[in-house]
């Protein structure tokens, strides 16, 4: 079984400035098929992991559903800024 917390987390640290601000949870679904992750960082890096118009943010997700296949899951991905 892949950890996506911590696949997570190596995918967004490097893109941060504040890496140890940034923390991924793994939050339960009402959908046994669907993984639901927050991410959540300070505001500033928050908007650059969303980056202009969502681009990151989509680019992140793609690459996450990507990993997800492997086991018939569907990835959720939140942004919180705190």
């Amino acid at each position: 079984m892949i950890d996506y917390e911590k696949v997570l987390l190596d995918l967004v640290k490097p893109m941060v400035d504040d890496q140890t601000s940034v923390s991924v949870k793994l939050m339960d679904s009402l959908d046994e098929n669907e993984i639901l992750l927050y991410v959540y960082a300070n505001s500033e890096d928050v908007a650059r992991l969303i980056g202009r118009r969502g681009c990151m943010a989509s680019s992140i997700r793609q690459m996450m559903s990507i990993a997800s296949r492997q086991e018939d899951k569907k990835v959720t991905i939140k942004f919180e800024a705190y």
